[in-house]
Parts: structure tokens; sequence; C-alpha cells
């Protein structure tokens, strides 16, 4: 469903995106993972078509999100790391907006938005303005923005933070519930327990260089010791001190 090819995005002589490479298939539960600074949300922007890769493609079921950004688009659910809303709409009215883009059938778009407000508690906030919305109300209202087309690929960038524990964790069955159906999910993620709780497969990119992409149990063998994936994570990319303490604390 996900391919990146060759991914590459440089900033003048600053490489942020190096040759990156992978697949990810229909009703998997993919989770990005990587230390600050090192690709994740650039690579988020490139597969989602908005960012344009120096080099490379990245395709979505088989479309070009470059060459054929509409059709490729029309698939796609996106979550920031940042919540974007208009603070001047209700967000009755931001979803119907939304919905409009997509060039929805109001009574359908307005059917799935209510399912998603019912599940987040904001049925009753739904005619206030969002510029009074926290910024876990925000967040929730960019993920019922992002679910209303009923997309068959969802990218969603740290969409736990800010939230409240029990958000959090209907976030997580939300998701779980979506691959069941047969859709993508491709989180990225600093909560490592959520990654290892979650994912069918990891990826952990470094300095904009895929560094891995398989299962935990498959970290595991690479490294040759086992551990949670947060000791694993590190073992792969942290410096030689933090792999030092972790023997250290083990021992």
């Amino acid at each position: 469903m996900i391919e990146a090819r060759g991914l590459t995005k440089e900033f003048g002589k600053f490489k942020a995106v190096d040759n990156v490479n992978f697949k990810v298939e229909s009703g998997e539960l993919f989770a990005f993972l990587g230390p600050n600074g090192a690709g994740k949300t650039t690579t988020i922007k490139m597969l989602a078509g908005l960012l344009i890769p120096s080099s490379g493609e990245a395709l979505l079921s088989g479309i070009s999100v470059h060459d054929n950004p509409v059709e490729a688009k029309k698939l796609i659910g996106f979550v920031p790391d940042e919540p974007n809303i208009y603070d001047k709409l209700t967000l009755r009215e931001f979803l119907d907006f939304v919905a409009d883009i997509y060039r929805m059938d109001r009574e359908r778009a307005r059917e799935i938005a209510e399912y998603y407000l019912e599940i987040f508690e904001l049925t009753d906030r739904q005619d206030e303005l969002m510029q009074g919305y926290s910024h876990g109300m925000r967040q929730k209202a960019n993920i019922i923005a992002a679910m209303i087309h009923d997309p068959q690929v969802i990218f969603l960038d740290e969409p736990t933070v800010g939230l409240d524990p029990r958000s959090a964790r209907l976030i997580k069955d939300i998701l779980k519930k979506l691959t069941k159906e047969g859709k993508t999910v491709f989180m990225s993620t600093h909560i490592l327990e959520i990654a290892e709780e979650m994912a069918d497969r990891v990826g952990i990119i470094q300095k904009g260089q895929l560094k891995f992409v398989g299962t935990v149990e498959e970290l595991a063998m690479a490294q040759g010791s086992k551990g949670s994936l947060e000791e694993l994570f590190l073992q792969l990319t942290g410096s030689e001190e933090d792999k030092e303490l972790i023997s250290h604390l083990k021992g």
C-alpha cells in the first residue's frame, strides 16, 4: 500500500532523508521511530505529498504521490504533530469544510463525524469556535478531520502528544480497529511502549538513513540480544555511552 523508493530530501547541503526504501502492506500498523531530527516528519510529509522529494518517489497503492497527487491524496488521512485548525470556525463547520474538499455526500460525512465526535466526547462542543479548544481537543478535531472521508492510508505524526491517558487509549483502539478493516496506519512516535504494544513492524531512521525495518523480534535477532524495544532502539541508535549505560543497568 505504501512504498518509498530511494526517497531523498535535501535542504541546501543538508540531507534530511537519504535514499530511504521500504514497503508497508495493507492492514499493517507501521511505527516509524528515530531520535529527534532523524528525518521522521520529513519522510511522512513526502509520503503524504506535502513535500516534494529531491529524488526518489513515494507510491500509495501503486499511485505516485507526486505524479498523480489528487488521486493519491484521496487515499490519505493525515494527522500532523501540531494541530492545524481554523480558530474562527466551529468544529461542525470545520468538518463540513473538510468533507466538501473531498466532495463527500454531506449526510455521509456527518454520519462519520458523529461517530467520532461521540467517541471523543465532543458532540456537545461541536458548535463552539475552536479558538477556545485546548491542545487535546484540537488534536482530536484533527484526527476526526483526517478520518472523515474514510481514508485507506492514515499518516499520524506523534498522534498521542497532548492527549490525556483516556484519549490516548481511544486513539490506540481506533487505530487497531482500522487495521482490522484492512486500512494501513503509518505512525511516528517517541513513546516506544506504544510502538511495541501496537505495531506489526517498525522502521528506525537515524540521521536520515533507514537503519532497520521489521518486527521487534527481528530487531532483537539483528542486535543479537533480548530486551524491550526501548533497549533495542538505544542499542541501535544510541551513543557508546548509552550502550555502556544499558549494559551496566542490565548487568
